[in-house]
């Protein structure tokens, strides 16, 4: 929903469905089926592999899951927290206000979402579909809440604030609008794909720095800025721009430390150097940011950035 004098304003689904499971009220569960449809199947498609929203069954399964005493408590603290009216739901409207117009400036063709709010029970950050984009709140509860720790390491809690709520939610939409091509999963493709990504929205998005997208802290930043030629050289040395081995890939993308480099070495390194050679790329060639996306060619990208740190 667009209000023209405050910006995007977020579709509460979370705290309509609470209502049906907290009282069984019937009008609360009308509501669900005649406002929020499409949310509602890809909830369940999402949960149950089953989107058959017309079924009993479907709805007796809903309150089940919803209904579990844990999850029940950390919906209401969820939905607590993110009240309509809260400190914490404002700025998280504003950022994706200010981020979708940027993107809609920067990509005239692309479609802006109806922004929704769900609880997922940790499952997931974001539901995507066409024309709709829903955040998980329960994930953005803060990394001092008290169940993540039983179920998150320490460098994945400091992901899930409320301040990283409103970039998760724009990169998950940007990369539906542009899906990494996957016939070529190498780790030089996978770093470009991130790259581009983080470029963009550090273009777009409110205020963003690299060192907030990554969620960094400054010990960690200096640690990527200080050896970060290093980084490049051993990739290149031990031939590992062009692996398509899953595993050798795969780490370079993770939020865990990056012990194979150093002690001290944040995760997600492929991403930071994707981004490095991608801002190269964008001052030697003055591309504009939707040339840069439909641009898939990792190899053409990394040449003509004369990327050498």
């Amino acid at each position: 929903m667009w209000d023209d004098a405050n910006g995007m304003s977020i579709h509460r689904f979370d705290s309509v469905l609470y209502q049906w499971i907290d009282t069984d009220d019937s009008n609360s569960l009308q509501l669900l089926i005649s406002d929020y449809p499409q949310l509602l199947g890809l909830l369940g498609k999402s949960l149950f592999q089953s989107n058959d929203t017309d079924s009993t069954v479907f709805f007796t399964k809903l309150k089940k899951y919803y209904s579990e005493p844990t999850l029940k408590n950390l919906y209401k603290d969820a939905i607590t927290l993110y009240d309509a009216h809260s400190p914490a739901t404002r700025p998280i409207e504003q950022e994706l206000s200010y981020g979708f117009t940027r993107m809609k400036e920067l990509f005239p063709s692309i479609q802006i979402p109806a922004v929704y709010m769900h609880v997922s029970g940790l499952q997931q950050n974001m539901i995507v579909a066409d024309s709709l984009l829903s955040i998980s709140i329960d994930k953005y509860l803060g990394d001092s809440y008290p169940l993540y720790a039983k179920f998150f390491y320490p460098y994945q809690r400091k992901n899930m604030l409320p301040a990283c709520a409103a970039k998760d939610g724009l990169y998950a939409w940007l990369s539906s609008e542009y899906p990494f091509i996957e016939k070529e999963r190498t780790l030089l493709n996978k770093m470009i794909y991130e790259g581009k990504m983080l470029y963009v929205l550090t273009q777009t998005g409110y205020n963003y720095s690299l060192q907030q997208m990554m969620q960094w802290t400054d010990k960690e930043y200096q640690w990527c800025q200080k050896n970060e030629a290093i980084v490049w050289k051993t990739l290149q040395a031990n031939k590992l721009l062009y692996s398509a081995d899953e595993l050798t890939v795969s780490k370079f993308f993770s939020p865990a430390p990056s012990t194979f480099f150093s002690g001290e070495a944040p995760g997600n390194m492929g991403n930071f150097i994707g981004y490095r050679i991608v801002a190269s790329y964008m001052k030697q060639t003055k591309a504009s940011i939707e040339a840069l996306m439909t641009n898939n060619n990792a190899q053409e990208i990394l040449k003509t950035s004369k990327y050498k740190p």
